[in-house]
């Protein structure tokens, strides 16, 4: 689980990231406030896009499994897993 709240917080970081860089290749300096101060609205929105679309492609095209889950069990005295059938 934090895994995959460690990916929707890197992707909604993604526009800042290429502001930054996009700051460094036009030659101003990234640490002053005033260059961001307009920009903030815009890239908090972006990083909304930007987690909202990979939510919805996730969701759309990961995988499905036709059967339930089946939970881990004794079999013969041995334990078997949980899986997917």
């Amino acid at each position: 689980m934090l895994r995959r709240v460690l990916e929707e917080v890197g992707l909604f970081l993604i526009p800042f990231l290429l502001f930054f860089g996009y700051l460094l290749l036009v030659g101003r300096n990234p640490f002053h406030r005033v260059h961001w101060e307009a920009q903030v609205f815009r890239l908090v929105l972006a990083g909304f896009g930007v987690v909202i679309a990979s939510l919805l492609v996730t969701g759309l095209f990961s995988e499905r499994h036709a059967d339930g889950y089946v939970p881990a069990h004794m079999e013969n005295g041995r334990l078997v897993p949980g899986q997917f059938r």
